[in-house]
């Protein structure tokens, strides 16, 4: 099996920024990876204390489909996180500072409108990584599951509606839902599988449009009679991943 793409996702449902490599260390993320989130007003969520809280809290593609419009990187040698809006302005800010992430919370809210609650505030909590899932992981798809899915529906499914870090190709298509409990070597990092993916109204997004123009829920769902799509691994051992390296699945 081998790599073929990562990604990491800086801030909660916005762009992807595709790497070459990355390090990750024991019981961590991709380094960057959903570090930043522009909580609702109503989010029961506190920087001092902080703690999982479910999607719906956010900025989120499940909740805010035009937030598929922004474009946005990050740059996390000098802090500054750039978004371009679709019509063509944008902000450029230091997400690392209050006053920047102040300046940034109301250039998105400004953005969202109506779908904006209370006084959202866009926040980063070094060490918190506002995942979907409570513990810090690493998701993976595997490119013939998604190129199966686009058979089954007779049209493409990108892999861009899905959202992973890492996409390997080289296992038959699905069996990676059986994986979990295994461990395996991607590059010179060893992770294990945690658990399976279940997918949301998220992918229903249309990543170049931002419309709700196909249902992949339904659609896993009526073909294999589960909602889940990619699996959760967790990081055992850190270590440098790239693409083009191998990924193996090693011996329960």
């Amino acid at each position: 099996m081998r790599i073929e793409h990562l990604y990491r996702y800086p801030v909660k449902g916005l762009t992807a920024e595709a790497l070459e490599t990355v390090t990750v260390d024991r019981g961590g993320t991709v380094p960057w990876d959903r570090a930043f989130a522009l909580a609702q007003g109503d989010a029961p969520f506190d920087p001092a204390a902080p703690r999982w809280v479910p999607k719906q809290n956010f900025l989120c593609l499940m909740a805010n489909a035009r937030a598929a419009l922004l474009r946005s990187s990050f740059d996390p040698r000098t802090g500054i996180l750039t978004i371009l809006s679709p019509a063509g302005d944008s902000m450029a800010e230091n997400a690392l500072t209050d006053a920047g992430r102040d300046r940034i919370g109301a250039w998105l809210t400004a953005f969202m409108g109506p779908e904006a609650r209370g006084v959202p505030r866009f926040l980063h909590v070094p060490n918190h990584s506002f995942s979907d899932v409570a513990a810090k992981v690493v998701s993976l798809i595997n490119t013939a599951s998604l190129d199966d899915l686009s058979r089954r529906v007779g049209a493409l499914r990108h892999k861009r509606r899905f959202r992973a870090n890492l996409y390997f190709s080289g296992a038959p298509a699905w069996s990676e839902l059986g994986w979990v409990g295994q461990q395996f070597l991607a590059g010179r990092a060893r992770l294990k599988i945690v658990k399976r993916i279940p997918r949301c109204p998220a992918t229903q997004v249309n990543p170049d449009t931002a419309e709700r123009d196909a249902d992949p829920v339904r659609e896993i769902r009526a073909a294999f009679g589960h909602p889940d799509l990619g699996v959760y691994a967790e990081v055992i051992e850190g270590g440098e991943i790239a693409v083009g390296d191998a990924l193996e699945l090693l011996p329960n």
